[in-house]
């Protein structure tokens, strides 16, 4: 697998992933992502943000997308609770996080964490943000296996609270 810049040309596929990731939140009975986000203009901005990677196996089939940034969260300033690290410290983000149904259990999110984390490390940053929904009881499960702390809930734009969690990148 690597993880690769998304291009333009890129949206198409992954909206067939998003969607994927849609009905598959829905049939778990959470209320992720079911009211049109993320959509194609979120997509196109995070590619134009040079933010959107999409994962790709030796064939270069599309098996997963994610953004990953080390641009500040506007919605990680105010957090009911608290960071591991300062609000001036510098940190990773991943957002969006989905995978293709025909690569589900294949370790995606897994090789995704660990690519992220190891450019953390390549660019000496020391910390990785990340939120997400209340009920997504496997993404908490895979944050806390990977050593991510709980640290409280932000507010998204839309008015929707997440759990956030951070990790030390050492």
């Amino acid at each position: 697998m690597k993880l690769i810049e998304s291009t333009l040309s890129s949206v198409s596929p992954i909206m067939k992933i998003i969607k994927d990731a849609q009905n598959y939140l829905a049939d778990l009975g959470i209320d992720q992502w079911q009211d049109g986000y993320p959509d194609e203009a979120q997509i196109e901005l995070d590619i134009m943000n040079k933010d959107s990677y999409l994962v790709v196996n030796e064939s270069n089939q599309v098996m997963g997308t994610t953004v990953f940034t080390t641009k500040k969260e506007s919605t990680y300033q105010d957090i009911e609770g608290k960071w591991m690290t300062s609000e001036n410290a510098e940190y990773g983000v991943i957002h969006r996080l989905a995978v293709g149904d025909d690569y589900r259990k294949m370790g995606l999110a897994k090789f995704v964490f660990d690519e992220c984390e190891n450019r953390l490390k390549k660019m000496n940053v020391k910390s990785m943000r990340i939120d997400t929904h209340r009920d997504n009881k496997g993404m908490q499960y895979m944050l806390k296996k990977r050593g991510y702390d709980y640290c409280g809930v932000i507010i998204l734009d839309s008015g929707d609270e997440r759990l956030a969690f951070e990790k030390h990148i050492a």
